[in-house]
């Protein structure tokens, strides 16, 4: 019996280790509570695989990398704000350019040059006030400027009242008649082929719709510039004198005109013709009513006796012979710089454009 006590007392000292049948995690928490732990020094084998738990949890900071990410890409956000906003603020509003026979315009003008410009201011009180009148579409300003190239004032004025007899009436001079023009007809009155050239070059513009009166007339006047140059014949000084006299632009210096350079040289007593920069920076003061300025220029010249542009002038209307001056970009285009004076005016540009 003592040797059976002794077998059966065996399972008993062995059934304690076994609490090894534990896959559920919920027995796993509990072992992990220290108050449920037996104090039992045969069990430190379990203790390693509690850090790996802790571990386990711990890895929480990777969760923080995507909130890293996350942060900054609202810099990149802001950035791509502060970029858009400028483009809406930079926005340029279209300038409404009143021309220079609107009304009140010419006083504000010469209310302008008086205050900007004393010198012009004492000239102003000596010449008559400019007139800024005319009744003609564009495109027919546009083809009699052609038509008046390289040919004395009476020389040209006979040839385009034979081109508008030829169209019917100066009404009636439009794109579509001037292209169903032959050039031998043309040339029957005196219009050379070249000058047809030029004249079949700027209705086809405006049949094909790159330019047309109303677009002309509401361009500002660097695109009006542009989109005239394209034209053959027209040249610079065409264009300023087209924006002077046909559109009454206020604001344009026509700086390769002898005549205007030639009163510049003498309202401010210089040695030399002004050059072309010079004439910018002398007449900067004049903005924004330097057309107006530039009218000055030529009735200044005109009565200190001196021939201005290619003109000169008229005396009980008989017309002297007429000078003409060749610049740079117009003698690419066979196209001289006319001007004579007319009712007081010493300039053919007003001559062509005012009637």
């Amino acid at each position: 019996m003592g040797e059976q006590t002794q077998v059966q007392a065996k399972p008993e000292t062995q059934t304690p280790p076994q609490p090894q049948p534990q896959p559920n995690s919920d027995s796993t928490l509990v072992s992990n509570s220290p108050v449920d732990l037996p104090p039992n020094p045969s069990n430190p084998s379990k203790i390693p695989i509690r850090p790996q738990k802790i571990r386990k949890l711990s890895s929480l900071p990777s969760s923080k990398t995507p909130q890293t990410t996350a942060s900054s890409a609202t810099p990149v956000s802001t950035k791509s704000r502060r970029k858009s906003t400028p483009k809406s603020s930079s926005r340029v509003l279209p300038q409404i350019i009143k021309p220079l026979s609107a009304d009140g315009e010419i006083d504000n003008a010469l209310l302008h040059l008086r205050s900007a410009d004393p010198l012009l201011g004492s000239l102003i009180d000596t010449l008559p006030v400019p007139q800024f009148e005319s009744h003609n579409s564009p495109f027919l300003a546009l083809s009699k400027s052609i038509l008046y190239q390289q040919l004395a004032y009476k020389a040209g004025t006979s040839i385009y009242t034979r081109f508008v007899s030829l169209c019917g009436e100066e009404d009636a001079v439009c794109p579509d008649i001037v292209l169903s023009l032959s050039a031998q007809q043309l040339k029957q009155i005196g219009v050379s082929g070249r000058k047809a050239s030029y004249l079949y070059d700027l209705a086809n513009k405006y049949k094909n719709g790159i330019l047309c009166d109303d677009a002309l007339v509401k361009m500002d006047d660097k695109s009006l510039f542009t989109m005239l140059s394209m034209v053959k014949g027209i040249g610079p000084w065409s264009v300023h004198m087209f924006m002077i006299f046909s559109l009454h632009r206020p604001d344009v210096l026509p700086v390769s005109d002898l005549g205007v350079r030639k009163g510049v040289q003498l309202l401010y007593g210089l040695e030399e013709l002004p050059r072309l920069s010079q004439m910018e920076q002398l007449c900067e003061k004049w903005r924004p009513y330097r057309s107006a300025g530039a009218w000055y220029m030529w009735r200044f010249v005109e009565g200190k006796g001196t021939p201005t542009t290619a003109a000169a002038a008229i005396d009980a209307g008989n017309v002297q012979p007429l000078q003409q001056i060749q610049t740079g970009q117009e003698t690419q285009q066979h196209q001289l710089q006319l001007l004579e004076p007319i009712n007081g005016i010493g300039n053919l540009g007003a001559c062509i454009w005012s009637q």
